[in-house]
């Protein structure tokens, strides 16, 4: 039966009348009674009994009402679900995010995406960057973070930029290195996010760090400067304030490029076209406007 035979049958049960269901279902009556006639050769039975009174159902037909009105009543449901799709975000946000965004800042961004869309799942894994890139390509991931220069053909949104500060409990100008012991303590990872510091450096000294310390992870990095092993350049996202270091920020001028990074959104146009990346993208942007002014001010 489809969903117009399930009608059928509805209005003849509340009608009792083959004039008065014609008039509800816009049908004439020899139209109607032809429909019928149909239905009931499709179920192998008679549905109503037709007398001058009226429509009576037969025990057959009382089943098939029944029937009928349950499918109807599905059908009502199942459009108000599909309705609320649209209007609600559902599904699965799957995010790849780099580390230290997923570290410092993107928890706060979840907070504000699952409190406003509460029937939204996630999957979020992190690492670095060439990894996100990755993922987008394997189709792990709807949308990526991603930090530096993002080399992207699909669709990119520019997030912020942060600030980038030396950061030590002793220095307090970046002259003084010139006269320090400390050491230089860096982060190494596949970005260029390395390589970019090592440019600096060579813009602003003519000689190599007398002491270096490489580790692998930005979080040990800030660790260690913080405890005053010694100095190291971090970017805005991973200070928070509290720090008890000086931070020197590496502003433009003439002598000094100055030091910045990058954090873009990416992913696939088809990927942007689900509800669920949509409002993802808004909260993000809202929470990336405010992180922008901020670092340009007093971060």
């Amino acid at each position: 039966m489809t969903v117009n035979e399930e009608e059928i049958i509805k209005i003849l049960a509340e009608e009792k009348n083959m004039r008065k269901a014609a008039e509800r279902l816009f049908l004439t009556q020899p139209a109607l009674s032809q429909r019928l006639q149909s239905i009931e050769k499709e179920w192998g039975a008679q549905l109503f009994i037709r007398s001058q009174k009226g429509l009576t159902p037969t025990p057959a037909g009382e089943l098939v009402i029944q029937y009928s009105n349950e499918i109807i009543i599905k059908q009502e449901e199942v459009f108000e679900t599909i309705q609320a799709l649209n209007s609600k975000v559902h599904g699965t946000l799957k995010i790849a995010c780099a580390s230290i965004v997923g570290q410092n800042w993107l928890p706060k961004v979840l907070k504000d995406f699952v409190t406003k869309y509460p029937d939204a799942k996630i999957s979020l894994m992190t690492g670095w960057s060439s990894e996100i890139v990755k993922a987008l390509y394997e189709g792990e991931a709807h949308v990526g973070i991603v930090r530096g220069q993002a080399d992207w053909k699909g669709k990119k949104i520019h997030l912020f930029r942060d600030m980038m500060y030396l950061v030590d409990k002793e220095l307090a100008d970046i002259e003084e290195i010139l006269t320090s012991d400390r050491p230089f303590i860096q982060f190494k990872s596949d970005s260029n996010y390395y390589q970019e510091i090592q440019q600096w450096w060579q813009r602003h000294f003519n000689f190599n760090p007398k002491h270096q310390i490489i580790v692998d992870q930005i979080e040990t990095c800030k660790q260690m400067a913080v405890n005053g092993i010694g100095y190291a350049i971090l970017p805005s996202i991973t200070l928070n304030g509290e720090e008890k270091v000086n931070k020197i920020p590496l502003t433009n001028s003439e002598k000094d490029h100055g030091l910045t990074r990058d954090t873009w959104l990416i992913g696939y146009d088809s990927s942007f076209e689900l509800r669920q990346v949509e409002a993802f993208v808004d909260v993000v942007q809202d929470h990336a406007r405010c992180l922008y002014d901020y670092s340009k001010g007093e971060n």
